[in-house]
């Protein structure tokens, strides 16, 4: 968490998820961070920028950080290229999915509409 590229990435994930998270000391985070005498805990940066996309936990059962899925995600990303390879192909084969889902409901929508012209077309001659 002492990185940079880390504390904008939780800031902007903030911003976009919680209208609550403190922007001042989020900038002031974001200017420091990467410098050899700044340090961050997931503890201080909930203390601090009112955060809601990371948990931490004291004690030793149960204890720890924990992420929500989109920035666990992200950080499991920069440890592992593997995991991050991973990622991306689940991604295209959601997508190829999803576009060949709405290629026959845009199809299955057009022989509809055309056998709705077609009833309500016989039953105005009728």
């Amino acid at each position: 968490m002492r990185n940079k590229e880390t504390i904008s990435f939780l800031g902007v994930w903030e911003e976009l998820n919680n209208e609550n998270f403190k922007l001042v000391e989020f900038d002031q985070f974001k200017n420091e961070a990467g410098r050899h005498a700044f340090t961050m805990s997931s503890q201080k940066w909930i203390r601090e920028t009112n955060s809601i996309g990371i948990i931490s936990k004291s004690g030793k059962y149960g204890g720890g950080s924990f992420a929500r899925s989109d920035i666990a995600f992200e950080f499991a990303s920069w440890i592992s290229p593997e995991f991050k390879l991973y990622l991306i192909k689940e991604f295209e084969r959601l997508k190829k999915k999803e576009s060949y889902q709405y290629e026959i409901e845009w199809h299955a929508n057009r022989i509809l509409s055309k056998l709705n012209y077609v009833v309500h077309t016989d039953a105005i001659k009728n």
